[in-house]
């Protein structure tokens, strides 16, 4: 009786003098925490992270590692979400999230990280097509169910025109690139970084994504990561938010080091920069947008059906 009664007041101790270690003390976490590192189209906020290690210091506390895992097609981070073997993608495209809410792999955004427009394109060779109805019959390269192809419907459909118009073959970002470099493709669905080397190769950019679309890129997670470790989440998040006060406060260093990492010069860096749409609050307005995307994709029958995007948004996303 005496030892119970002494346990019951040491736990009462630590509740009261030690709230937050006791809690991770009798928290079980994860040895691991998988997440995707996306450094295109100019994802500072990431690379910030990663390069100063923000987020292996928040949780080695906790005993929790981090595990980065270099996955660039959205469509590629929802599969990795739903076979369980990634956590949280730190940044992933609107189009890629609805496409797999749509087909029954639930995915949560929990912020937003950017509304770039102009980090977007279509790119053409230096004799190709002048005009978005000159692409009528030609071949074009780039990522499937992405925000690109969606990009490139839109504009086709807004010139009256169908998605069957074009051919387009499903190839990664540097695969698209080399496919237009070498005249195998008439067109490019490119981003970023791969834009300015493709003008200095002497190629030109047809279109980009502003008048066509919102572009939005997210920070998702995998349910039930977010179900069963919220404090997790929400360290990650904060810490999201710290790499973005740092970018601003310390620009030139943060545009420097996405610079150098997408091997551009410091001047195209901070071009990629202003192109970048750096956001860290989700707005109702997005949630407009994402609507917008949903009836589209719905139209152009890139989704079965029609699917509420309140229902996969965290309310964490809207907080400031």
């Amino acid at each position: 009786m005496k030892k119970s009664f002494t346990t019951i007041l040491l736990i009462l101790f630590c509740i009261a003098f030690f709230p937050l270690q006791c809690l991770h003390a009798q928290t079980r976490y994860p040895k691991t925490i998988n997440i995707s590192y996306v450094e295109a189209p100019f994802n500072l906020q990431i690379i910030v992270m990663k390069e100063r290690r923000m987020l292996e210091n928040a949780f080695a506390p906790l005993g929790v590692s981090v595990r980065w895992h270099v996955i660039n097609s959205g469509a590629d981070q929802t599969q990795a979400m739903a076979a369980g073997s990634l956590d949280i993608a730190s940044v992933i495209n609107s189009t890629s999230v609805i496409l797999a809410n749509a087909a029954g792999n639930p995915v949560e955004i929990a912020a937003l990280v950017s509304r770039p427009q102009q980090t977007f394109a279509l790119m053409v060779g230096p004799n190709g097509p002048r005009t978005i109805r000159e692409l009528r019959g030609k071949t074009i390269a780039g990522p499937k169910g992405s925000v690109l192809h969606q990009m490139l419907i839109a504009a086709l459909v807004k010139e009256g025109m169908k998605a069957s118009d074009v051919r387009l073959i499903n190839m990664g970002l540097p695969e698209a690139r080399t496919a237009l470099l070498s005249n195998r493709v008439d067109g490019a669905l490119q981003a970023a970084g791969f834009i300015i080397r493709n003008e200095e190769a002497g190629m030109r950019t047809l279109f980009t994504a502003d008048g066509y679309l919102t572009t939005l890129l997210f920070t998702a997670v995998r349910p039930e990561f977010a179900k069963n470790y919220p404090e997790l989440l929400r360290i990650y998040l904060q810490v999201q938010k710290e790499a973005y006060n740092w970018i601003t406060e310390h620009t030139t260093e943060a545009v420097s080091m996405g610079s150098r990492l997408q091997q551009v010069s410091a001047a195209d860096g901070m071009k990629l920069f202003r192109w970048s749409g750096i956001a860290q609050i989700m707005e109702q307005s997005d949630v407009l947008a994402l609507r917008e995307d949903v009836d589209f994709l719905f139209r152009q029958k890139m989704i079965e059906r029609k699917i509420n995007p309140s229902q996969f948004i965290l309310p964490v996303a809207f907080s400031r």
